[in-house]
């Protein structure tokens, strides 16, 4: 089962944030292991601002990071049609057009949930689950991957 995992949750797992959500995240990437952790290219490039312009890291470091990322993980990027699917998903259900492109670009990776805290708990689009890591009662959907591991 392939998981894609938003920008907040590559924050957590550097450390950047919250040490018990780091703490979560690290366990997460873990446990799921590289080659079932997918990234958009959106979130590569979010995760780059976050880390340069909020908290100030050096470039060259704040490239390493995210090539680190891209390259222990599956990765895609957006398309035309992915910039049309996004623009109708955020037209017809309220998403920002940017987490539109990422859930998007998920589900065209045929990955089965995307890790979010900012996107709606259970929100289902073209197969892929949107699961908030973080909330009390584990999704079962997501529960099922980490004992999967591997």
């Amino acid at each position: 089962m392939l998981v894609a995992f938003d920008t907040n949750i590559l924050v957590y797992a550097e450390g950047l944030n919250d040490p018990q959500r780091e703490a979560q995240a690290k366990e997460l990437r873990s446990r799921l292991g590289p080659k079932r952790v997918f990234l958009a290219s959106q979130v590569v490039g979010e995760f780059y601002n976050v880390l340069t312009r909020k908290y100030r890291t050096p470039l060259d470091r704040a490239r390493s990071i995210c090539r680190e990322w891209t390259s222990t993980c599956a990765s895609g990027a957006a398309t035309e049609a992915t910039f049309a699917h996004a623009t109708d998903l955020a037209t017809e259900a309220g998403l920002q057009i940017w987490d539109a492109v990422i859930l998007v670009t998920a589900a065209d990776a045929n990955c089965a949930a995307l890790l979010s805290e900012d996107m709606q708990h259970g929100f289902v689009y073209r197969g892929v689950t949107v699961i908030n890591p973080f909330a009390e009662q584990p999704h079962p959907l997501l529960a099922d991957a980490l004992r999967h591991h591997r």
